[in-house]
C-alpha cells in the first residue's frame, strides 16, 4: 500500500516492486486466507445478504481448479468467465490464475456472436458460467459450459502456480473504431500496476472501514481491475449487487444496505444521480473515469456527497494511469488528474517528442499494468507504440503536471480550421437545466470539412423543440465559445454508451454521415 505523503515525494520515492514469482490468486485470496481467513472478502446483495470468506472463497477456487484440471486445462490455456458480480465470479478467476491458465472476462449481455468472435479469437474451449450463460453458450460450437454450482467439484488444496509477472494471466476485449474486438493480453502483474492508482482515487483506499462497490460489470477491467481485484487484495470488502437497472434508487439502496463507503461511479451514472438531485452522503471517497467529468459535476458532487469526485483516467491497455486524489491535491478544472505514482505520461507529436500543447497522450514503457500485447496481432501491438511511448489514442495537453483530457484522435472536431474537443461542448451543455446527458461529434460538411452536431437527452418533462435546441445553441456561445457551438441539435430518447458510460462516438458519427449523404 502506499503511504501518506505529499504527492511530489510519493511519485520521486516510488519504485514498481515486482517480484520474480508473482501470481494474482496469491494476491487476491491465498495470502489473506492464510492471514485472516474469516475476514470478509465479499458481500453479495442480489438476494439475501450473502458474505463470503477469504477462507471460503480460496475453498470455492480450489475446488473449480481442481476440476478444471481434471478438464484437462493447463498452464497457458484461456478459458472464459461468464458471470455477473458474484463469489463465484471472483473464485472462477482465482481458480484459473492458480492453474497459470488466462482468464478471459465476458459480458452477459453478450449475444451469441460476440461471444462466438471473442471465445473463437481465444481459442477457450471452456467458459465458467451460470445458469443463464448455457443457452447462450449452447450455440457456440467447441465450447463447453461450467456451471461450478452445478458441478461435482473435488475437496482438496490447490497451490497457486509458480507463475512470473510477465506470465499470462488475463485476456481482455477491446473493441476499437475499427474492425473486430482485440484481446488485450496481461500479465500476473497486472494488478500491482492497477494498486497505486485505485488507492489515490479512492483518497488511500484501505483505510478502516472502508468498503468497496461500482455498478460497473465485473467483465470490463473497471469493474475487475478498478474495484473487485484491488478491493480483494487491500483487504477491503467489495459488495456485488447485479441491478438490472441503475437508478438512483438502487443505488441509494445498495450502499446502504453494504456499507458502502467507497464507490466507483461511471459518468453515465453520476449524470443520472445529478439529474434526480440524490444526495448520497456517508461515503469516504467517489471516483469516476470513461470520460471527463468537467466542473459542473464536480460542484454538485460536493453537495450530494460531501466530498470531491476524484477522476481517474486509462485504458484496457494500460490502466490507472492518471488520477485526482482529494486527499493529496487540489482538482483543476478540466483536468482530469496528475499521473500515478509509478507511471510517466508524454502529450507528444508524431515523432515522439513532448509538445507543449495538444498532442498525443502517451504512457511511458515499463509500467506495470502495460499490456503484454495484444493476443496473436503483433503488428497491431506494434502500432500502439511509438519509440519508448504507448499510443493511447487520446488527445491532450499537460498543463503544470495536470492532464487535460482533449478527446479521442478520432472524435476530436476539426470545423473551419479549428479542432474543437467534443467533451468540453458537452460539459458545458450539461450545465443546462433542461439537458439530462449528451453526445457530441463532428458532422461532415463540404464547406467546413465537418460541423459541430449536439445529439441531446433532456430531462423528464421537458419539451424538446426547436426552440430549447436554439436557447443550447445560445448556451454554449455564451459560455464556452463562437466556434465551439453547435450548429445542429437534435433531440434523442438515449444516447448508445458502453457499459462502462462512455458515450459510443463512432455510432453517433454514423448517424450523422448518414443524415449528411441522405
Amino acid at each position: 500500500m502506499l503511504t501518506r505523503a505529499p504527492y511530489d515525494a510519493l511519485c520521486r520515492g516510488f519504485r514498481w516492486q515486482i517480484p520474480a514469482r508473482l501470481n494474482m490468486a496469491a494476491q487476491v485470496c491465498d495470502d489473506w486466507a492464510e492471514r485472516d481467513p474469516d475476514r470478509v472478502a465479499i458481500v453479495d446483495l442480489t438476494g439475501p445478504r450473502r458474505e463470503t470468506t477469504y477462507g471460503a472463497l480460496r475453498g470455492m477456487a480450489d475446488a473449480l481448479a481442481l476440476h478444471l484440471a481434471d478438464l484437462g486445462v493447463q498452464r497457458g490455456d484461456r478459458v472464459g468467465v461468464l458471470r455477473s458480480q458474484d463469489a463465484w465470479c471472483a473464485a472462477a478467476h482465482v481458480a484459473i490464475w492458480k492453474l497459470g491458465a488466462v482468464s478471459i472476462p465476458l459480458f452477459k449481455l453478450f449475444q451469441t456472436d460476440a461471444l462466438r468472435t471473442r471465445l473463437a479469437d481465444a481459442g477457450a474451449r471452456i467458459v465458467v458460467t451460470d445458469a443463464d450463460g448455457v443457452a447462450l453458450l449452447g450455440q457456440v460450437p467447441d465450447v463447453a459450459a461450467l456451471v461450478p454450482e452445478k458441478a461435482a467439484l473435488p475437496e482438496g488444496r490447490m497451490a497457486p502456480a509458480a507463475t512470473g509477472p510477465e506470465e499470462a494471466a488475463v485476456l481482455i476485449y477491446t473493441s476499437g473504431t475499427t474492425g473486430s474486438p482485440k484481446g488485450a493480453l496481461h500479465g500476473h502483474r497486472m494488478l500491482l500496476g492497477h494498486l497505486p492508482g485505485v488507492e489515490i482515487s479512492h483518497d488511500f483506499l484501505g483505510q478502516p472501514g472502508d468498503c468497496l462497490w461500482t455498478p460497473a460489470d465485473w467483465a470490463w477491467i473497471g469493474g475487475l481491475f478498478d474495484v473487485l481485484m484491488p478491493g480483494l487484495a487491500l483487504g477491503v470488502p467489495v459488495v456485488a449487487a447485479r441491478l438490472p437497472k441503475f437508478t438512483p434508487d438502487t443505488c441509494a439502496r445498495v450502499l446502504r444496505e453494504g456499507g458502502v463507503r467507497n464507490v466507483f461511479l461511471p459518468p453515465t451514472a453520476l449524470r443520472m444521480l445529478k439529474a434526480a438531485d440524490c444526495a448520497l452522503p456517508g461515503l469516504r471517497s467517489v471516483a469516476s473515469g470513461g470520460e471527463p467529468l468537467g466542473p459542473e459535476m464536480l460542484d454538485w458532487g460536493r453537495r450530494a456527497f460531501g466530498l470531491t469526485i476524484n477522476e481517474f483516467y486509462g485504458q484496457t491497455e494500460c490502466n490507472m494511469v492518471a488520477s485526482a486524489c482529494g486527499a493529496l491535491f487540489e482538482p483543476r478544472p478540466g483536468a482530469i488528474g496528475r499521473p500515478v505514482p509509478g507511471f510517466e505520461i508524454g502529450v507528444i507529436d508524431g515523432q515522439g517528442h513532448a509538445v507543449a500543447g495538444e498532442g498525443d497522450i502517451a504512457i511511458r514503457r515499463g509500467a506495470a499494468s502495460m499490456m503484454l500485447g495484444y493476443w496473436g496481432r503483433p503488428d497491431a501491438t506494434a502500432e500502439k507504440f511509438r519509440g519508448d511511448w504507448m499510443l493511447t489514442g487520446d488527445r491532450g495537453v499537460l498543463e503544470d503536471g495536470y492532464l487535460r483530457f482533449v478527446g479521442r484522435e478520432d472524435d476530436v472536431i476539426t470545423s473551419a480550421g479549428y479542432r474543437i474537443g467534443p467533451a468540453e461542448i458537452e460539459d458545458c451543455l450539461l450545465t443546462h437545466p433542461a439537458v439530462a446527458t449528451v453526445g457530441v461529434i463532428g458532422k461532415p460538411c463540404a464547406l467546413r470539412t465537418e460541423i459541430v452536431k449536439a445529439y441531446v437527452v433532456v430531462k423528464p418533462g421537458v419539451a424538446a423543440t426547436e426552440g430549447l435546441a436554439a436557447d443550447l445553441q445560445a448556451h454554449v456561445k455564451a459560455r464556452l465559445a463562437m466556434h465551439c457551438y453547435p450548429r445542429e441539435v437534435a433531440f434523442l430518447e438515449s444516447l448508445p454508451m458502453t457499459v462502462t458510460g462512455k458515450v459510443i462516438r463512432r455510432a453517433l458519427k454514423a448517424r450523422a454521415a448518414g443524415e449528411a449523404g441522405s
